[in-house]
């Protein structure tokens, strides 16, 4: 097996739903320990919420409003020393739609 020049990568996933982004993870450890790449992670980074305050009626009531919030959940998997066959494999992995991925060399 050959190991790319860089000796880390960094894997950084975000999602709005925590039980796709769980899924997710599990489905990148599990490729990786099918390669033989050592891993660290996933390790949980705090929870980003984003308030929304609405008012309820557009003329009157202005004391009567809404809020909405919208959190945003998120991990990182760091991969040392990954082979080809290991960047093969995640190329080919199959991740939920609400899922962003950030891969950094």
């Amino acid at each position: 097996m050959r190991t790319v020049k860089n000796k880390k990568i960094r894997i950084k996933l975000k999602a709005y739903n925590n039980t796709l982004l769980k899924t997710s993870c599990e489905s990148i450890l599990s490729t990786t320990t099918r390669t033989d790449t050592k891993t660290i992670g996933p390790v949980s980074i705090p929870t980003k919420r984003k308030i929304y305050c609405v008012l309820r009626s557009p003329h009157v009531d202005k004391d009567s409003r809404e809020h909405f919030e919208i959190r945003i959940h998120s991990r990182i998997i760091d991969l040392y020393q990954p082979s080809t066959q290991t960047i093969d494999a995640l190329m080919k992995l199959n991740i939920p739609a609400g899922v962003d991925v950030e891969i950094k060399l």
